[in-house]
C-alpha cells in the first residue's frame, strides 16, 4: 500500500514537470511583471465570479418576490 502512495506522489511529481507554468513564459522578466499572465487571468476569474454571484442574486431576489406573491396571493 505504501509503494502505491509513493508511486503516485513521483507520477505527480513528473507530470507536474511538464506542465507549463504561467511564469515559464518569459524568462527575462523580473518581478511582477514575471507574473503577468498569472495576475491577468486571476483578475478574469474575479471578475466572472463577481458578475455570475450578481446574476444568481438578482434571480434569487425575483424568485423570492414572486414566491411571495403567489403565497400571499394564494393564502387571502
Amino acid at each position: 500500500m505504501l509503494s502505491k502512495a509513493f508511486n503516485f506522489i513521483h507520477e505527480v511529481k513528473a507530470e507536474l514537470r511538464k506542465a507549463s507554468w504561467p511564469w515559464d513564459s518569459d524568462p527575462k522578466a523580473k518581478g511582477f511583471k514575471k507574473y503577468k499572465e498569472l495576475v491577468d487571468s486571476t483578475l478574469v476569474v474575479l471578475v466572472a465570479m463577481i458578475l455570475l454571484a450578481g446574476f444568481v442574486a438578482f434571480f434569487d431576489i425575483l424568485a423570492a418576490k414572486a414566491l411571495n406573491l403567489i403565497t400571499t396571493t394564494l393564502g387571502q
